[in-house]
């Protein structure tokens, strides 16, 4: 696959969504927070990133405005699908040097990606890179945070059977509660509640705040991950806290106001 751009080629290895449904939790708590480390304005439709290498195996990842034509390349590729991902120029944002996600894969035939050299893209920023795993802040939380949203059952049995992290009287997690409640009554930036299809009448939930991250099913359980509490999962109590609703009224109310995707 590729695609023309000043002259050259980007032979595209993935493509990934940047709406306000739909976004890597490693770029930020919300939309525009995730907008704002690419240097790209909210759009209310949002963007596609597309990640390649160009001939001389540098580093890119170009911002489209198609986001459809994006949505339908993932969609075949998660089918096992064939799907030449190739935006017109003018659907063209920016191009930006480095990838702000982890890729293990990389183009036959060319160089190794490599980052090109500062500047390159023509903002002067350094290059996009992914988040180091040495350490554990926001990014990786949210991170967590992501990973049990995908893999549900999985987690949800092993915190069942490992009976979470003592969750009952913790400070961050009463936090993290309360100010999600305070969504419900004052609506927070786009895509800082998440909502998406779970099945069999379910809905899984992405919240994220200051300092923490929440991930839920609408029928089930919720847990919680915080900044302070370095890759601990925090099951949220089914008694709740005198001062909130009950969780499943609480994620209900959460759902209500959450974008989804198209």
């Amino acid at each position: 696959m590729s695609d023309e751009e000043d002259g050259g080629s980007l032979y595209v290895l993935t493509a990934v969504l940047l709406t306000p449904a739909q976004f890597p939790g490693i770029l930020g708590d919300d939309f525009p927070e995730a907008c704002s480390l690419l240097g790209v304005p909210p759009a209310a439709d949002g963007y596609g990133l597309v990640l390649g290498q160009d001939e001389e195996g540098a580093r890119w990842t170009v911002v489209v405005d198609d986001v459809s034509l994006v949505a339908s390349a993932i969609a075949s590729w998660d089918c096992g699908m064939e799907y030449d991902l190739s935006p017109e120029e003018r659907t063209i944002v920016v191009s930006l040097a480095g990838w702000p996600l982890e890729l293990t894969v990389a183009t036959p035939g060319i160089p190794e990606p490599h980052d090109p050299e500062q500047g390159a893209d023509g903002t002067g920023r350094v290059p996009l890179a992914p988040p180091s795993a040495d350490a554990w802040g926001p990014v990786q939380r949210r991170m967590g945070a992501d990973q049990i949203a995908r893999e549900w059952s999985d987690w949800r049995d092993r915190v069942a059977t490992d009976g979470g992290a003592a969750a009952a009287a913790h400070p961050g997690l009463a936090r993290a509660l309360r100010e999600a409640f305070e969504y419900t009554e004052k609506p927070p930036p786009p895509g800082r509640v998440r909502s998406s299809f779970a099945g069999e009448g379910s809905r899984t939930l992405r919240v994220d705040g200051p300092g923490w991250s929440l991930v839920a099913r609408t029928d089930d359980t919720a847990f919680v991950l915080l900044d302070e509490e370095p890759s601990e999962v925090l099951a949220v109590p089914h008694d709740g806290n005198p001062e909130l609703p009950e969780l499943p009224e609480l994620l209900a109310a959460l759902d209500r106001l959450a974008v989804r995707p198209a």
